[in-house]
Formats: C-alpha cells, structure tokens, sequence
C-alpha cells in the first residue's frame, strides 16, 4: 500500500486505498465495523497510487489519484467525481504530468464542487 485516505460525509466514512497499483474505495457503515462491498477506481490506468477524498454539503464525492509514479519521478493525475448514492458522473479528469516529483493529490470540497490541487 502506498498511501491511504478517510474522509466523513452525510452516509458515513469513505475510505481509499491501493493494492496492486490499482486503488480502490468503499463505505464504512456509520457506528459499525461493516462496510462496502471494495470498488476499483474506474477506467484503466496503470501504476495508481495515493488516492485522495473529498465530500461536498450535497453528499457527491470526488475520487483522485497519480499515475506513474515513483522514486524521484512525477506522474500523472486523475480523478473521477461519485454521486451521493457512490455512482460515477461525467465529471472526471486525468493530466498527463500533473504530478511532479514528490508530490501528492489533494482534493477539496468547495461549494457545491471540487478542487483538485496537484
């Protein structure tokens, strides 16, 4: 595991995490020890690592990750943003490069959207 990521919402605590270069995230069951049935992040990618949460006042959440990186190399960043109910949208991204040497994503939840910090 590279990196791993929690943050609180309305429905409980997502959580993000990688194994095998992919990342995946589920949903821990508020005052339980039960979660979700674990999701890959979607589409193809290669190399995924440290993963980074965000949830809006609305419940929708956003999902980022770099690509490619490594000892002393940069990568890529992408991010795919979820509705309340954990479904994919139309709202995702990916930059080639975004990630430069020793850095990490980070996302924030601002107003009714996302910021992705790379």
């Amino acid at each position: 595991m590279s990196t791993m990521a929690l943050v609180e919402g309305p429905s409980g605590v997502l959580a993000a995490w990688e194994t095998e270069g992919q990342i995946y995230f589920a949903g821990i069951t508020p005052g339980t020890t039960s979660f979700t049935k674990p999701q890959a992040a979607p589409g193809r990618g290669r190399e995924r690592k440290h993963p980074a949460l965000a949830v809006n006042a609305s419940g929708d959440w956003i999902l980022a990750w770099a690509e490619g990186t490594g000892w002393e190399r940069g990568g890529s960043l992408a991010w795919q943003v979820f509705d309340k109910s954990g479904k994919p949208t139309e709202e995702k991204g990916r930059i080639d490069g975004g990630i430069p040497v020793w850095g990490l994503p980070t996302v924030v939840a601002t107003g009714g959207g996302f910021t992705v910090i790379h």
